[in-house]
């Protein structure tokens, strides 16, 4: 009996060091920001640092990431020569678009898509092999001209950037709510110890504790993404625009879209460059880099349809 009350006020105190000890440590965290603030420069100046930064380390991944990107694909440069066709109706639509040619690469990805990397002076352009089975010459120069239109707007330097904007987020706010989150673990696992809890218990409580207190960073996070998101679809339909005034033949992008979903099902790290995403379930269309592919080909259509009519003479 002794030995139990011994041990339980053996508990009590380790509970109550530990709740000292993440306190203190919360002190710490919390004066240090303090201190970071009062040694701040004027808002504008913080703002344009952080920007600065963000920039910086998103073009840095921007220009590493390229030939990463290139060497997981396994592409591989086309040559004139091989494509001569194909390398004329690029150099059209680059001329028309106003950007230097592309470099084109061919690969054998996972299932029917094309991606586009770089910008108006050094882009890349890679189509997987299997895209010339499956599409008509007219549906290429489609697919062509949505990724030179990536290309133009340097869209794949605009989604890095809003990457590593969400990594410099994260690690402000994990940097602000750091003090909260010391206190809550240390009293939650304290009190856990003083209650006598299994290490197990303790452990559970000590998680349950930070997830708490990160749930409002979470979901600051969340609404950002979700914005960044927003951004990337409608630079999906900003291509297929300004592919069909490349071409006038929203009916061409409308059947290659609709063939490479038949036979796509795109997905991992590398989904937000891919032409064809996969949108499917509520939440995951939010979060999607692409709008929904029916509704992508329905409005080509509808756009096909009136360029249709226009041509029709009044009787």
């Amino acid at each position: 009996m002794e030995r139990s009350l011994a041990t339980r006020l053996a508990m009590v105190v380790a509970g109550l060091a530990t709740v000292a000890f993440y306190a203190a440590g919360a002190w710490l965290a919390w004066r240090g920001l303090l201190f970071l603030w009062r040694q701040r420069p004027d808002p504008v100046t913080t703002a344009v640092v952080v920007l600065a930064v963000t920039v910086a380390f998103g073009y840095v991944s921007y220009a590493l990431g390229q030939a990463a990107v290139l060497r997981t694909l396994g592409a591989e440069e086309v040559s004139p020569a091989r494509a001569p066709e194909l390398y004329r109706r690029l150099d059209e639509l680059s001329v028309d678009l106003g950007i230097d040619r592309p470099t084109l690469c061919v690969a054998r990805m996972e299932a029917p898509n094309a991606l586009a990397l770089g910008g108006p002076s050094d882009g890349v352009v890679v189509l997987d092999a299997s895209l010339f089975r499956l599409l008509s010459a007219r549906e290429v120069d489609g697919i062509l001209a949505h990724e030179l239109a990536h290309v133009k707007a340097r869209d794949g330097l605009v989604s890095t950037l809003g990457a590593s904007l969400v990594s410099t987020v994260a690690g402000l706010l994990g940097l602000v709510f750091l003090p909260a989150m010391l206190l809550a673990a240390g009293a939650a696992r304290g009190l856990a110890l003083v209650r006598g809890e299994s290490y197990e218990a303790v452990r559970t409580a000590t998680v349950r504790a930070r997830v708490a207190v990160g749930s409002l960073a979470v979901v600051l996070l969340f609404a950002l993404t979700l914005v960044l998101r927003a951004y990337s679809r409608r630079r999906e339909l900003a291509a297929d625009d300004t592919a069909v005034e490349l071409t006038g033949d929203p009916a061409a992008l409308a059947a290659a879209l609709s063939k490479i979903e038949r036979a796509a099902a795109a997905s991992g790290p590398l989904s937000s460059l891919y032409i064809h995403g996969d949108e499917r379930g509520t939440l995951t269309r939010l979060l999607a880099t692409h709008p929904p592919m029916e509704a992508r080909v329905e409005r080509l259509r509808e756009r096909a349809d009136r360029a249709r009519g226009r041509r029709i003479p009044i009787q």
